[in-house]
């Protein structure tokens, strides 16, 4: 069983070294590793992964072969496995994952597979979870897994868009499983979510930041999602407020 006690905690979702330095500056509580922030997070280098593990603040890993959708090939469930062993060797917390059968469904049999390569890390569902047909249904399923945690929008594109789905997702879930609210979290709608019921926040805390030298020279994205200090702090001041003026 989850045990929710304490304030609320704010996960942050980085791509890069600098990420990672700006999450941890910033005052997050908690790092999700990726690589690729811009397609919505793909399993990160080695390198990072190293390097994350030198962090003074839990750090899970994505585990997500490719872009697109969460129905994999057995080829890309072995690669998945192989990234989890090499997690796990790091020493990071958890793997942040999700597997779905082609109508949406968590698919429970691979991602049992997944959570037994991880061990004893923390296994966390993304927001595979918010493709399920039957959010309520899924939410049973998770605690069956054994997850930690489930990031979700309340099944909708946004988290403010889902405020509803939130609300009951995190009545159902009670201290059983922690929901945490992800896509589209800001500083200014960090209370309403909060207020909501649910646990933690989850953001990149991204600004767009350009490179004109790219722009002119090479054929290379000019700019891209950049987590910064200032904008985690933000949320992190948020945060703080909201739990100030519910007290």
């Amino acid at each position: 069983m989850q045990e929710q006690s304490g304030a609320p905690l704010l996960e942050v979702c980085v791509d890069d070294p600098a990420g990672l330095a700006a999450a941890i500056v910033g005052g997050a509580d908690r790092v999700e590793l990726c690589a690729a922030l811009a397609v919505s997070g793909l399993t990160p280098a080695p390198g990072l992964i190293a390097l994350a593990a030198r962090a003074e603040i839990p750090v899970c890993a994505m585990i997500r072969p490719r872009p697109g959708g969460f129905t994999y090939s057995p080829d890309e469930i072995e690669a998945a496995l192989l990234d989890i062993a090499a997690v796990r060797a790091a020493g990071l917390a958890g793997i942040v994952t999700g597997v779905t059968l082609p109508d949406g469904r968590l698919d429970l049999d691979t991602m049992a597979r997944l959570r037994d390569a991880a061990g004893d890390m923390e296994l966390v569902i993304h927001r595979a979870f918010d493709m399920a047909p039957d959010l309520d249904e899924a939410l049973e399923q998770a605690i069956g897994l054994g997850a930690c945690r489930i990031l979700t929008a309340g099944g909708t594109r946004s988290a403010p868009e889902g405020i509803e789905g939130l609300a009951r997702l995190s009545r159902l879930a009670g201290n059983r499983i922690t929901i945490m609210a992800g896509g589209g979290v800001l500083p200014e709608n960090a209370a309403m979510l909060l207020q909501a019921g649910v646990h933690d926040l989850h953001s990149s805390c991204t600004s767009v930041v350009a490179d004109q030298a790219l722009a002119t020279r090479i054929n290379i994205a000019a700019s891209r999602p950049q987590t910064l200090p200032e904008n985690v702090r933000a949320l992190r001041v948020a945060m703080e407020k909201a739990l100030e003026g519910a007290a």
